[in-house]
């Protein structure tokens, strides 16, 4: 799959009404599309264990989405067959007292992945210039001084920070993908609609659902800011079809590959002395076996 016309690495220009999110990449046949991500799976889990071993580097992924675009199922679907001692999940819900009490990276940062290690984030940090700004209200409720809050240029700053942090994590080692998962509002109707539907899906919506739609165009408007400006070479953003789920995790399972290959990553050269302690070793347990097979015939 060719990821360029959803990647973006420069997002002067960006026009999020130019992406469709019905869009199938010339995948006309579903099968086919869950065939490669079953091959994309496998692609993930051999270079998991390469990221582990090398253990200079590692993964931080970012899903981003309006409402019933996906982003569960994506993580769940394209995640399953990596090894979970490996991955860390963190969703970000409302913040705690404590997290007030710090600034909006705080909470994020801390979740960062260790070295070797996939890290999933699902929202994150970019919350704080999304729904902070659509909703003014939680801004003036935030615990900051006057001055940050009455900041008319208080977005370029959060975005300014965004792109100095994701460049900071990026020089210490750890890649930094975005995705945001691209739902049409008509979509994210009907997929309401089969929640109210549907007796074992009635846990996953609510009223509030509902009423953020009202704000369907501010949100656009809020996620065309952030993808302008905090789409960089080295963290990029991956504007993925979101109405077609097949598809978006197919997207997504070729993105996440392509990262891991990016990083040049390699298992631990062994030196000498070690490859010689391999050699005694293997001397030891072969003896084992014939000190075994002897007391047995005795």
């Amino acid at each position: 799959m060719d990821l360029k016309r959803f990647k973006i690495t420069d997002g002067s220009g960006f026009d999020l009404a130019a992406h469709d999110p019905g869009f199938t990449g010339g995948y006309s046949d579903e099968k086919a599309a869950k065939r490669d991500t079953k091959a994309n799976v496998k692609r993930l889990r051999d270079l998991q264990a390469v990221l582990y071993a090398d253990n200079t580097r590692s993964l931080l992924l970012i899903f981003q989405a309006m409402d019933a675009a996906g982003k569960d199922s994506a993580i769940k679907k394209v995640m399953s067959g990596l090894n979970p001692q490996g991955t860390q999940v963190y969703s970000f819900k409302k913040p705690s007292e404590e997290e007030l009490d710090h600034d909006y990276l705080w909470r994020c940062s801390k979740a960062l992945p260790e070295r070797g290690r996939i890290g999933i984030f699902n929202r994150s940090y970019y919350e704080d210039v999304l729904i902070v700004r659509v909703h003014p209200a939680i801004l003036e409720s935030k615990r900051l001084p006057d001055a940050v809050k009455r900041d008319p240029d208080i977005w370029n700053s959060r975005f300014r920070q965004i792109r100095n942090f994701e460049k900071h994590i990026t020089e210490n080692g750890t890649k930094v993908i975005k995705f945001f998962l691209n739902v049409s509002k008509e979509e994210q109707k009907n997929r309401f609609l089969s929640r109210i539907d549907t007796p074992e899906k009635n846990w996953k919506f609510s009223s509030a659902d509902a009423r953020e739609r009202g704000f369907w165009d501010k949100y656009m408007h809020a996620y065309t800011e952030v993808i302008r400006n905090t789409s960089t070479e080295d963290s990029p953003w991956y504007v993925l079809p979101a109405d077609n789920k097949w598809f978006t995790r197919l997207a997504v399972s070729e993105a996440v590959a392509e990262a891991f290959e990016s990083m040049d990553l390699k298992y631990p050269v062994m030196t000498a002395e070690h490859l010689e302690s391999l050699e005694n070793a293997r001397e030891l347990l072969l003896k084992e076996g014939e000190e075994g097979a002897a007391s047995g015939q005795t």
